[in-house]
């Protein structure tokens, strides 16, 4: 059922999801108008673009691979050009359930800023369940604050609060400089915790992306 306040918008990067992208907008469409889904088609190599046309949302196109990151930006900017009120964040490969939409949005209106926190199943590959530990350990000593999951991809906030959010990285570093924002900016939040359902394709972070999270986490700490 969809939310009764439609002045949000839902920004999904897409990669290479020509497998996942149709279910995954057919479930967020029980949740949000077609004009108010963006889909942001990072330069794929596949008919990612094609398979999300087919949805009738709208769908912008990178000519060639920038990174989550700028494909987030992409999408929030062209959101916030339709005067979207609100904005959630979620992957496109059909990880993050869409029946979650409600409830974040609905949080908005107490919170600047709405973090989705995946529990640890049984599910969770092994190097992601290691690998978010650690980040979530990580930023919890530099940032000094307890974040369930630091490098969940199913978030919202406050269109208004996009200036203060706003991110220079155009890779998997974003979630974490989202979060440096939200601290240094004292933005208000919530985490909820989320299902996650993890397919045979699921990417992730690599130990390479790993790295530059560390970096880049000492660096906004230290040079903003």
């Amino acid at each position: 059922m969809a939310a009764e306040n439609q002045d949000f918008f839902v920004v999904l990067p897409a990669y290479n999801e020509e497998g996942a992208i149709e279910k995954t907008l057919k479930d967020v469409l029980k949740y949000s108008k077609p004009e108010n889904v963006i889909v942001v088609d990072d330069g794929s190599q596949d008919e990612t673009f094609k398979e999300a046309r087919r949805c009738n949302v709208r769908v912008l196109r990178h000519v060639v691979n920038l990174g989550k990151g700028a494909a987030l930006k992409t999408g929030c900017d062209y959101a916030i050009k339709r005067h979207a009120n609100k904005i959630v964040l979620m992957d496109s490969d059909g990880q993050h359930d869409p029946s979650y939409i409600p409830k974040f949005v609905s949080l908005l209106d107490k919170y600047d800023v709405v973090l989705g926190a995946r529990k640890r199943t049984k599910d969770m590959p092994h190097t992601a369940k290691f690998g978010n530990l650690f980040f979530d350990v990580f930023v919890k000593f530099f940032l000094g604050k307890e974040i369930i999951d630091t490098q969940g991809g199913f978030r919202a906030f406050r269109a208004e609060k996009y200036p203060l959010l706003k991110w220079k990285s155009s890779d998997y570093t974003v979630e974490t400089e989202m979060l440096v924002h939200i601290v240094e900016q004292n933005l208000s939040y919530t985490q909820i915790p989320i299902k996650t359902i993890y397919t045979d394709n699921y990417k992730g972070t690599t130990v390479l992306d790993g790295f530059k999270i560390v970096f880049n986490i000492l660096k906004f700490r230290l040079f903003g």
